[in-house]
């Protein structure tokens, strides 16, 4: 297998402020794998949240298993996850990418759609919210009212003026919301804000504490009015069990589970133990969200608004207008670049 790896800048179409700081671009990861004539696309997109896993970080992982590569004889992403895992284990980011590339390339290979190879029917998939990143009361009301045509908004909170900026935003919407608060609450505000979010119509909270507070999460589970949806303490497939006692159910992020083979993994644990599942993005373009749409059919939530926040995308793929994705004919995950 050949590995090619390019940076890629993407401007944002305005500032996206999160509990973890501001972004107005992006830094991110392609890489392709080229097999036998076919070639699959992957992406890797670093975030504030886990400054240990950026650009620099991806890029060199990404050489210590370039060898490994060249030598490899691809069946299927499945195997190449497993020999891969080991070696990436310090960087999910880089395995992300590989592993989205190499299912990519498994279906050109099988001239199918991922989803199809996997046995997966496109029906009864669950919509997109559209995220609102912090700002201003004014700017996210703005941002929301651009936004009309998604059917669910999540709101990023983790201010002094949460309850106050959701207040403002239901009065310009009966649309559903969904708050994350990126671990920026405490255990006492959640217990007082979740019954005002749950009159509110709010579906649920994504992560309120910070990772590692899973006495305080035990509380919460008991307490709190509304469900609660781990997102930065479910990292991996070791955090399933741990967070089913604690929380009601699990964002998936393809980046931090180290790509798509773990994260079906993920779901089938998550199903046998009673949680909901989500799945969600980083901001990130159409290669990445074309590889988190294969997974639809087995969601009850998603977030995959990530090239919407763009300001150029650099491919085609699935394509997600007003929280619905549309997918291509094309085989694998239905991608090709635009530049």
């Amino acid at each position: 297998m050949e590995l090619v790896v390019r940076d890629i800048h993407l401007p944002l179409r305005d500032p996206f402020t999160t509990s973890h700081g501001t972004l107005t671009a992006k830094h991110n990861i392609i890489v392709e794998l080229r097999a036998d004539g076919f070639c699959g696309y992957g992406e890797a997109a670093p975030s504030l949240a886990y400054p240990k896993q950026n650009a620099e970080a991806i890029r060199s992982a990404l050489e210590k298993v370039r060898p490994l590569l060249n030598s490899h004889a691809f069946e299927t992403p499945d195997l190449l996850w497993e020999e891969l895992h080991s070696h990436l284990a310090e960087n999910s980011f880089a395995l992300c990418a590989l592993d989205i590339a190499a299912h990519d390339l498994w279906g050109k290979q099988q001239a199918a759609p991922v989803w199809k190879l996997w046995g997966l029917k496109l029906i009864n998939l669950p919509t997109s919210n559209y995220t609102i990143g912090l700002d201003s009361i004014e700017r996210m009301i703005l941002k929301m009212q651009q936004a009309q045509d998604w059917p669910v908004f999540k709101i990023k909170l983790g201010t002094s003026e949460d309850l106050e900026i959701v207040r403002a935003l239901r009065q310009r919407t009966a649309k559903p919301f969904r708050v994350d608060a990126n671990t920026g609450w405490s255990e006492e505000q959640t217990i007082c804000f979740s019954p005002e979010l749950n009159r509110l119509d709010v579906e649920f909270i994504e992560q309120p504490l910070p990772v590692g507070q899973w006495e305080e999460m035990h509380r919460l589970f008991d307490r709190s009015t509304l469900p609660l949806i781990a997102d930065e303490s479910c990292q991996s497939i070791n955090d399933v069990v741990r967070c089913s006692e604690c929380f009601h159910g699990i964002n998936i992020k393809l980046t931090k589970a180290g790509g798509m083979t773990p994260a079906k993994r993920m779901i089938q644990q998550a199903r046998s133990l009673g949680l909901k599942v989500m799945a969600g993005c980083m901001i990130e373009s159409t290669i990445a969200i074309s590889a988190l749409a294969q997974f639809l059919p087995l969601l009850d939530y998603v977030d995959m608004d990530g090239a919407s926040l763009l300001a150029g995308d650099i491919a085609h793929g699935v394509k997600v207008t007003g929280g619905q994705a549309t997918f291509p004919s094309g085989n694998g995950l239905g991608i090709t670049l635009t530049r």
